[in-house]
Order: C-alpha cells, then structure tokens, then sequence
C-alpha cells in the first residue's frame, strides 16, 4: 500500500476482486503510513477475518535521494524475506510505492532458489503517469513482471508494458 493516492487507487482496483477466490489476503504496509491501515479496515470491513495486515519498512521516503535510498532499500528487502517466505504469495498485485520493490525481489530470489512457487506479479502503473513510468515502473521493466498501463502512448516507449484502459 502506499500513502493516499496508491492507496486509494489499489482499493479500486481491489473492488472487482472475487473476495472467495483470493482469500487470504496479506496487504503491505509501510512503517510510516498510518492512515491506510485505517483505511483498509474500512475497505475490509466485511471480510476481517480473510486479510493479514504486514508492516514493513519503507525502501524509500519521499523525498530521499537515490544514493541512500540504495541502504534503506536492502534494508527493507531483508526485512521482508521471512514475510514473503511465511506468506508464499501466488498473487502479488502491486501500483507503484517503493515499498513493493523489495517484497517482488524477495519474492523472485525465493522463486529462484526454488524455495517458494513464483508467483504471479501484476503491477498496474498509477493513472496519474501519463508521459512516464514511476521510478517504481522502470525498475519493475527490468524483471519478469506484467507491467499495466492505463495509458496507450507509455507502451511506445516502455515496449514492456501493456496497455490495458483505464481501471481506476
């Protein structure tokens, strides 16, 4: 999850879900961000006993230079390595905060080394990224992702990514 508009936007993308079908779910928080934890209790209000709720640490702040985000990043890939083990996701759905990028790469190592089943991936690019993909996005075109965009002139220039209207 992320703060406000990712939040909000994954929820969106999370209504049309069959909550039967994809249950449990474990949603990822950062450390730092208070206000989607209330806000998924509301979203969930139904289906409390179907969710996990995991804190993790941040890979990068807002407003973080990129060099010391390199520590804070690692930092948070090892934290999440035991959640991503115990959780054996089959389906990682992700729109954009930093905090995804080290629960993929857990994810992907832990596949790799063939400890875990690799999971599906999707990440759906923010509605907001019209010209450009998020930092987030242009790492993401550099694993074995489904990258979505909900803009058609991103898949002229990121080849990767498909388009796929808009969802939120």
């Amino acid at each position: 999850m992320g703060l406000g508009g990712h939040t909000n936007e994954m929820f969106r993308l999370l209504s049309g879900i069959d909550r039967n079908i994809y249950k449990p779910r474990t949603y990822a928080i950062a450390s730092t961000d208070a206000m989607s934890s209330k806000k998924l209790l509301q979203f969930e209000q139904e289906c409390t006993n179907d969710i996990n709720v995991s804190i993790i640490e941040r890979s990068r702040h807002v407003g973080q230079n990129y060099f010391t985000s390199i520590f804070t990043t690692i930092w948070a890939f090892f934290t999440v390595i035991p959640l991503v083990y115990r959780i054996r996701p089959k389906v990682i759905l992700i729109n954009g905060p930093g905090t995804c990028i080290p629960i993929i790469i857990a994810s992907l190592l832990l596949a790799l080394l063939f400890i875990i089943k690799r999971p599906k991936i999707v990440f759906v690019e923010s509605i907001c990224r019209v010209q450009t993909l998020s930092l987030t996005g242009k790492i993401l075109c550099y694993l074995p992702v489904n990258i979505l965009v909900q803009w058609p002139q991103l898949t002229e220039k990121y080849p990767k990514t498909q388009y796929i209207g808009r969802l939120v």
